[in-house]
């Protein structure tokens, strides 16, 4: 039974090829656009899209048309070729405005420009698109069943975006650059009242004040060691149980010795 089951998938595997083979050769846009449909419901996009796209420009203006470009943009989708089916669902989305379809494609569209997004450290252009895309498509139709996932991926993007924000920041102080650090945090912690990354943002700019302080010529120390002491009750009001309370606390014991030394 299993070898016989195994030979009808061969044929059957053998025969749409075949069959895939002849719709390329055809001339008859109807045959290409059956097969591709066949091709798409089987789920082998790929090949179904090298027909779609032998045929789109023929289709246009046609009754099957908006289901010729809902599959085509679905089949780029499906091949994870997010700036194809990008465009394609966009396309879909103005050219067929009352398709029951409509709000699947205007999301997948936006969708499509939120796959693009690369790793916060790379250069965030296509991410700051698709959070445009995407608040659109909040804006357009806030009672979509696909809101909650679409306010999902807006605030995966815009974390990104602040953690590029909050690393770039951080560099500062890697590098020892201390003053360049409390301008980059105070600026980061302005700009993003509400940032999972502010209690970190709060400590570091803490660690740089302190820094820069105690590396300070003798006449800018306690300003400095102020501005610092200032950090230190900030980030215990943000949260007193702060995961870096005991590293804060020791830091905050050196800055009051230094302003009692100081005062002395």
């Amino acid at each position: 039974m299993k070898k016989i089951i195994s030979l009808l998938f061969v044929v059957a595997l053998f025969c749409s090829c075949n069959e895939y083979q002849k719709a390329i050769k055809n001339d008859d846009v109807a045959v290409k656009f059956a097969t591709a449909t066949t091709l798409y419901e089987a789920g082998k996009y790929s090949k179904a899209i090298r027909l779609f796209e032998q045929i789109a420009p023929s289709y246009r203006g046609k009754p099957q048309a908006e289901k010729l470009f809902y599959m085509f943009a679905q089949s780029y989708y499906n091949t994870k070729q997010y700036t194809l089916s990008g465009y394609q669902f966009e396309s879909f989305a103005s050219g067929y405005p009352k398709s029951e379809k409509i709000q699947e494609a205007s999301y997948l569209g936006a969708k499509s420009y939120s796959m693009l997004s690369p790793e916060y450290s790379l250069d965030q252009t296509d991410t700051h698109k698709a959070i445009d895309k995407l608040q659109i498509f909040i804006d357009k139709y806030p009672n979509s069943e696909y809101l909650k996932e679409a306010n999902e991926s807006v605030k995966t993007l815009r974390e990104k975006l602040e953690k590029k924000v909050y690393e770039n920041a951080k560099g500062y102080n890697t590098i020892s650059d201390y003053k360049s650090a409390l301008v980059a945090f105070d600026n980061f912690i302005a700009d993003y009242p509400g940032t999972p990354f502010k209690e970190d943002a709060l400590y570091y700019k803490l660690d740089s004040a302190y820094k820069l302080a105690i590396n300070s010529i003798p006449s800018k120390i306690e300003e400095r060691l102020i501005v610092a002491k200032s950090a230190h009750s900030n980030l215990i009001k943000f949260n007193e149980n702060s995961q870096y309370k005991e590293k804060a606390s020791q830091m905050l014991v050196r800055i009051e010795n230094d302003l009692q030394k100081i005062t002395k």
